[in-house]
C-alpha cells in the first residue's frame, strides 16, 4: 500500500429528513449473514454492529468546531496505484502507465467511505465498517449478491453537474479496464455487472462466489464524471485531473515538483456526517523529492511545514537546528496504528536463480540486524518476524486445531515444519559477521547447488555465477545495504547495491526488473482478501504494478487468502491470516527488516489536533490551522509562492 497502507481516505453520509426515516439501522451480526435484506441501510459491517448509529452527527476522531483555512505542506508518507512522492507525470492515478500525483484520492468521493477519511485509505477509526457518501442508502438484495445503492440527489461534481448513474456505471466499467491499476481493479474481479436503474439508484452485481468483505473496498472506489472521458484519452499522458466530487480540487502545481489541492468552499457533502470536522486546511500542498537531503533542508527552513521521519539517523543526530531549539518546530513520537504491516526485502521469484528454498534462507541469514539496529539505528528498531508484525493476526507458537484444519488439505506442498512454531529471524553476535550464521549460510548455498570457484564465488552447475543486485532509489539506503551486501560477498554470493534515479526505479519495480528490493506495506485492521491478493497471490505475481514483488505463488498462500475472505467473524479471520503467515514465513520469499513503534513526526507549531485514532493517521485530514501559532511565529497564511513553497519505507 506502498501502503495501500500506505494512504488514506474520507467520506461522511448525513441521513436527515424523510429519506432518513426509511433507513434501517444495522442488527448485531456475524459478516452479512443477519443483515436485513431488502431494506435500505445507512451502512454495513464485516463483523459486529455498526459503530455510527443512524442519526450520528460525525466520527469521533472528526472536529466540526475546528477552524477552516489556513494550510499544510508536506511530503507525503504513503501512497497508492501508480502513484510516487520522488516526483509526478500525470493526474490519472488509475492507469498502470505514467507516474501519479500524491493525494489526487482528495478529489473523488465514493458510494460509501471507511470512518472518517478520504475514499481509498484504510479507516482510521472503526476497522470493518463502511457509511454512505454519494450514496445515501444500500440495499442487499440476492443473498447478498446484489447491492443497490440509492445516490444523493445533492451530490455534484467540482463542475456543478449532478453524479448520477451513469457516472457510476462508467466508472466501475472503467475501473475494470486491462489498463487500470490493479490497485483499483482487484477487487472488482468478481463484479458481473453494473446496472443503473434512472439517474439517482444503481445496482453493483457480484459472482456469487466473490468474498461478502469485497463490498467493502469495492464501494470505497472512486467516482469520475463520464463526461470527462469524452475529451480525454484513459492513459496515463495526461496533466489534467479526471473530474471528481470530492472535498478538494487539483489547485497551482508543477510536474515532478509539487502539486496543491484547494479545498471546494461549495463542497456539496460538507455537512454530511461522513465530512463534517474533516478537511479543514485551504490548501494542502505535497512536495515531490528526488532524495532526502532537500527534502529536510525544505522542511527545515520552513518551505514545508510537516515532516514524517524514516531515517534514525537522521531523527538521533539531524534534528538540532535554530526552529526546533527555539521552539517554533515540535519534535515528538506518536504510536503506530494498530494494524499488522511488514518491511522487507523482496527475493524476485521471477528469476530461477531463487528457486530454491535454502538459497534464500542463505540470504536471510546474510542479513545481521542486531549489528544494524546497534551500529546504524541508534537503537530504535526492532526486528520484523512477521507478515502481520504489530497486530493479532501474527502467527505465533504451534498452529492450532483450526489452523491445521485450514493448512492440512495442502501438505503435499508445504512441508510438516509449517505445523511448529514459526521460524524467527536469527539472532547474531552483533559483530556485522557473525562467523556462525554466514558459516549456515555457506552450508544451505552449497546445499542448494552452488559450488565455491577459484575466485571465491558460487556458481551453478553450469558455471553461472548467482549474482544478487540491490536495488534502490534512495541514499540513504546504501550504508544499509552495503555491510548486508558485504556478508553476501563473504558466502560467495556477487552482490551489489544499485542506486537508480526514482522515476527509473518506479518502472523497474513496476515491471518486476530487479533481483532484490525493499518495500514497506500495511494491511488495514481488517485485511480483505483483495488487499491481501495484491501483495502475496498467485494471480498478482502475474499482473504489471502489483506489491507481489516476490513473485509468490503458492495453492496454499492463495487457498489462506480465500479462507480470510470467506471469515465469517474476527476469529475466522484470525485464524486464516495466521495461517496464511505461517506459509509465508516458511517460504521466506522476503528478508524481512526492521519496523519502528511510533510515527517520528515533526512539524511547524502552526496546527491544532486531536487525539489519533487508533487504526489511522490522517493528518491532512484531521489537523487544522491556527492563526494564533501562525501569527506569533510570522506564518500568517498565505498561499505558498514560488515554484517549491513551503512510506516511504523506513530508512
Amino acid at each position: 500500500m506502498a501502503d495501500r497502507s500506505g494512504f488514506q481516505a474520507t467520506r461522511r453520509s448525513v441521513l436527515t429528513g424523510a429519506a432518513a426515516l426509511s433507513i434501517a439501522p444495522l442488527l448485531p451480526r456475524t459478516l452479512f449473514a443477519e443483515t436485513p435484506r431488502d431494506q435500505p441501510l445507512h451502512g454495513l459491517s464485516a463483523f459486529g454492529e455498526l459503530k455510527y448509529g443512524l442519526d450520528f452527527t460525525h466520527f469521533d476522531f472528526a472536529n466540526p468546531d475546528a477552524p477552516k483555512g489556513g494550510r499544510i505542506s508536506f511530503q507525503a508518507p504513503n501512497w497508492i496505484g501508480n502513484q510516487s512522492t520522488s516526483g509526478f507525470d500525470t493526474l490519472n492515478i488509475f492507469v498502470l502507465r505514467g507516474i501519479g500525483a500524491p493525494r489526487l484520492e482528495l478529489t473523488y468521493d465514493s458510494l460509501m467511505t471507511p470512518a472518517p477519511v478520504n475514499t481509498m485509505a484504510a479507516a482510521v477509526d472503526e476497522p470493518d465498517s463502511i457509511y454512505g457518501l454519494l450514496a445515501e442508502s444500500v440495499t442487499i438484495e440476492e443473498n447478498g449478491k446484489r447491492y443497490r445503492f440509492r445516490l444523493r440527489p445533492e451530490a455534484r461534481f467540482h463542475d456543478g453537474t449532478p453524479v448520477t448513474s451513469a457516472d457510476v456505471v462508467d466508472s466501475y466499467e472503467r475501473l475494470q479496464d486491462s489498463a487500470t491499476h490493479p490497485y483499483f481493479s482487484l477487487s472488482l474481479t468478481q463484479l458481473a455487472a453494473v446496472e443503473a436503474n434512472g439517474e439517482h439508484e444503481v445496482s453493483l452485481v457480484f459472482s456469487g462466489v466473490h468474498s461478502e468483505r469485497t463490498i467493502l473496498s469495492a464501494a470505497a472506489l472512486p467516482i469520475i464524471a463520464k463526461s470527462f472521458w469524452n475529451d480525454h484519452p484513459y492513459d496515463g499522458s495526461q496533466l489534467v485531473a479526471p473530474l471528481g466530487s470530492g472535498p478538494y480540487r487539483v489547485g497551482r502545481m508543477r510536474a515532478g515538483t509539487f502539486i496543491e489541492y484547494e479545498r471546494d468552499p461549495d463542497y456539496w457533502g460538507a455537512n454530511l456526517p461522513v465530512r463534517r470536522g474533516l478537511y479543514h486546511f485551504d490548501v494542502i500542498r505535497v512536495e515531490t523529492f528526488r532524495d532526502h537531503t532537500p527534502a529536510f533542508e525544505s522542511f527545515k527552513k520552513g518551505e514545508t511545514l510537516y515532516r514524517e521521519e524514516f531515517s534514525s539517523q537522521r531523527w538521533a543526530q539531524q534534528y538540532d537546528f535554530p526552529a526546533l531549539r527555539d521552539g517554533r518546530v515540535v519534535k515528538r513520537e506518536v504510536p503506530e496504528e494498530e494494524v499488522g504491516s511488514f518491511q522487507g526485502m523482496a527475493i524476485n521469484r521471477r528469476r530461477a536463480k531463487f528457486d530454491d528454498l535454502r538459497t534464500r534462507q542463505a540470504l536471510d541469514l546474510c542479513f545481521d540486524f542486531d549489528w544494524m539496529n546497534r551500529q546504524l539505528f541508534f537503537g530504535q528498531y526492532e526486528r520484523t518476524a512477521s507478515f502481520f508484525h504489530g497486530s493479532e493476526f501474527a502467527a505465533e507458537g504451534p498452529a492450532s486445531e483450526a489452523e491445521r484444519a485450514l493448512l492440512e488439505p495442502f501438505v503435499d506442498e508445504l512441508s510438516d515444519a509449517v505445523f511448529g512454531p514459526p521460524p524467527l529471524p536469527a539472532k547474531t553476535d552483533g559483530s556485522g559477521q557473525d562467523r556462525a550464521t554466514l558459516r549456515e549460510a555457506a552450508r544451505l548455498l552449497k546445499e542448494a547447488g552452488w559450488t565455491r570457484g577459484s575466485d571465491g564465488l558460487v556458481v551453478d552447475e553450469k558455471g553461472q555465477r548467482l549474482t544478487v543486485e540491490l536495488l534502490i532509489d534512495t541514499q540513504g539506503f546504501v550504508r544499509i545495504l552495503e555491510p548486508y551486501s558485504q556478508n553476501l560477498r563473504r558466502i560467495g554470493i556477487d552482490a551489489s547495491v544499485r542506486l537508480i534515479e526514482p522515476t527509473l526505479f518506479e518502472r523497474r519495480v513496476r515491471e518486476y526488473d530487479f533481483d532484490c528490493t525493499i518495500q514497506r506495506l500495511s494491511h488495514g485492521a481488517t485485511p480483505s482478501d483483495d488487499d491481501l491478493a495484491l501483495i502475496f497471490s498467485s494471480d498478482a505475481a502475474e499482473a504489471s504494478g502489483t506489491q507481489n514483488l516476490s513473485g509468490t505463488k503458492s495453492t496454499a498462500v492463495d487457498a489462506m487468502i480465500a479462507a480470510a475472505g470467506k471469515a465469517e467473524s474476527r476469529d475466522e479471520l484470525r485464524t486464516a491470516l495466521r495461517a496464511l503467515d505461517r506459509v509465508m514465513r516458511h517460504r521466506q520469499d522476503w528478508v524481512l527488516n526492521w519496523s519502528s513503534p511510533n510515527h517520528r513526526v515533526s512539524h511547524w507549531d502552526v496546527f491544532g489536533y486531536g487525539e489519533k485514532p487508533p487504526f489511522g493517521f490522517a493528518v491532512e485530514a484531521l489537523w487544522w490551522w491556527e492563526d494564533a501559532k501562525a501569527e506569533k511565529l510570522g506564518l500568517a497564511y498565505g498561499k505558498p509562492s514560488g515554484d517549491r513553497a513551503g512510506v516511504k519505507n523506513e530508512e
